[in-house]
């Protein structure tokens, strides 16, 4: 079987193994976040923490929530790294620096989950199970949360109330992540995914090139369900370094396309919740035509930009190749690059510095995107819904008519807090790339000079300003400039747009949703989802087109 044609197949293998599971565990999320009934677990909890559920919360105090809770989550995290030399079951690990504990805290607390670390030598099982395998859960139910306060603004009416947040946080984690968490790692060991709690051992004779053997340093852990909820949660941080490429990590084929199965999972599901809870499951098809048409195009493009340079002379030159697992080849590679940008996730199973000019410029694009196709848990979903409201905006000022969706009138106030949240992002990617490039001492980390050394800066600030977590390779970030500018990007790039999220939300669950009349914008129909489509390209082309220029477009046409 041609190359070409076994990477078409495994994303029609993937396309349908989706759409199998969007309507049921699509309806099983608007049950969880619709329902009035309270686990006899969720009630320990909520006693735990001293939390009401049932009290419902405007859009101040939803905000509140989230962002007391996810500060216990940094600071807890930061302890629990600066104290791993004194903690139980670690004995052969030291201390992090507090430069890079800070930066590990803000990225998984954030769902960003970058790494400036070898895994597998840094952190002990107490901080990886205890401390970033929690993390993984929490962050991930952060983000649906909002998502789901984000729907409820558009489906209630006059009270500007957003639900629970507590509720909300706890019942993600527990009836949603927690069971499919489960069943997601007894699929990675059954595939061949370590799983234990050993320790650090040697193993070898390997030849060190002198004509000797040598040793290596293997380490064991819970890997397959730090596995399962990363790629689930589009977490995306590895057990060991070398990530979704590494053996014990993703053994097979097989393994590979259920990785990239689990991180589109619940993106693409949330969709079929949205148009459930709105009453309207022709708006969530709306959404996801917009997200699957993005992700379509994204994976055709990777694919023909590496796969054009697979002839005679590449493949003996490991041109085509470099960079990538032969157990995956460039089609498994290329579906996983795309899915991983085209989402907050962040894992790799192949080094995106190695892949062509033009193919490392569509992961960057991806992740410029907003990461909205289908995005993040919970953060695709509001990015998406942000970029309606921007949509229908556009649409009415065509027409001379006051913008609508869903019986919302999008106001001056609305459109101020979508126009915020989308300049967000870039303006944090822009101006710590330029501020990186300007001072001397952060450029010695580049390992690349011209077009592809500014990508390894550009890519890195828009990986953690973005909530990714992957990275383009050949940097070192492990500095106190980029483990301190890296964490600070993550941390505003995650909960500024979170406040101008939640605040459109309590805008629109204040109003009086207003009828359907015949100059109304038929929003779930497919000129709806071609003009979304067109909006967030154009909105994505316009902020980042000189970036792209200056890096992954010049290294492409000068290849």
């Amino acid at each position: 079987m041609s190359p070409v044609l076994a990477g078409v197949l495994q994303m029609l293998a993937l396309m349908a193994a989706l759409a199998l599971a969007h309507l049921p565990l699509g309806t099983h999320l608007a049950r969880v976040y619709s329902s009035s009934r309270h686990l006899r677990t969720e009630r320990w909890i909520y006693r735990g923490i001293g939390a009401d559920p049932d009290v419902q919360m405007r859009w101040p105090a939803y905000l509140r929530g989230v962002l007391a809770f996810s500060l216990a989550g940094v600071l807890f995290l930061y302890l629990l790294q600066r104290l791993q030399g004194v903690l139980p079951g670690s004995p052969a690990f030291a201390s992090i620096d507090p430069d890079q504990a800070f930066n590990t805290a803000a990225s998984f607390v954030t769902n960003t989950n970058w790494q400036s670390y070898y895994g597998e030598q840094a952190m002990g099982h107490v901080v990886q199970t205890a401390g970033l395998a929690v993390q993984n859960f929490v962050s991930a139910a952060v983000g649906m949360a909002v998502a789901v306060a984000l729907v409820r603004g558009f489906t209630r009416a006059r009270t500007g109330e957003l639900g629970n947040f507590w509720a909300d946080l706890v019942r993600g984690v527990i009836r949603v992540l927690l069971p499919l968490s489960v069943i997601a790692a007894i699929v990675l060991v059954a595939c061949g995914a370590l799983q234990n709690f050993a320790g650090i051992h040697e193993v070898g004779q390997f030849p060190n090139g002198h004509g000797t053997g040598g040793t290596q340093q293997w380490g064991g852990g819970a890997v397959a369900s730090q596995e399962a909820i990363k790629e689930l949660g589009t977490n995306g941080g590895g057990y060991f370094n070398a990530n979704s490429a590494h053996p014990f990590e993703n053994p097979t084929p097989f393994s590979n396309l259920f990785q990239i199965f689990l991180i589109l999972l619940i993106p693409v599901a949330l969709t079929r919740t949205f148009g459930l809870m709105a009453g309207s499951v022709r708006q969530g098809y709306a959404i996801l035509a917009a997200m699957a048409t993005l992700w379509v195009g994204f994976v055709a493009l990777m694919m023909w930009t590496e796969f054009a340079h697979h002839g005679p002379a590449p493949e003996l030159a490991g041109a085509s190749m470099e960079g990538k697992e032969v157990r995956f080849g460039i089609g498994g590679s290329s579906l996983f690059a795309v899915s991983t940008t085209l989402t907050s996730t962040g894992a790799v199973n192949s080094f995106h510095s190695s892949y062509t000019g033009l193919g490392g410029g569509i992961t960057l694009l991806g992740m410029m995107l907003g990461e909205i196709a289908p995005g993040g848990v919970g953060s695709g979903l509001y990015g998406m819904l942000v970029m309606a409201v921007i949509a229908v905006f556009i649409a009415g000022l065509m027409v001379g008519r006051t913008p609508e969706y869903l019986g919302r009138k999008i106001g001056t106030r609305e459109i101020k807090l979508a126009a915020c949240y989308i300049l967000v992002t870039p303006a944090l990617v822009l101006t710590f790339t330029a501020a990186a490039l300007a001072l001397p001492t952060p450029v010695h980390s580049m390992t690349n000079s011209g077009a592809h050394g500014f990508s390894e800066i550009l890519y890195a600030y828009t990986s953690a300003s973005n909530n990714n977590g992957s990275a383009f390779a050949g940097l070192n970030a492990d500095t106190q400039w980029f483990n301190t500018t890296l964490g600070l990007a993550m941390l505003l790039g995650r909960f500024l747009p979170m406040v101008f999220v939640l605040a459109l939300a309590g805008s629109l669950a204040g109003q009086q949703p207003v009828p359907a009349t015949a100059g109304t914008l038929r929003t779930g129909k497919p000129l709806f989802t071609g003009l979304l489509v067109g909006a967030i390209l154009i909105v994505t082309g316009l902020t980042y087109f000189p970036a792209l220029a200056l890096g992954p477009l010049a290294e492409g046409l000068t290849a």
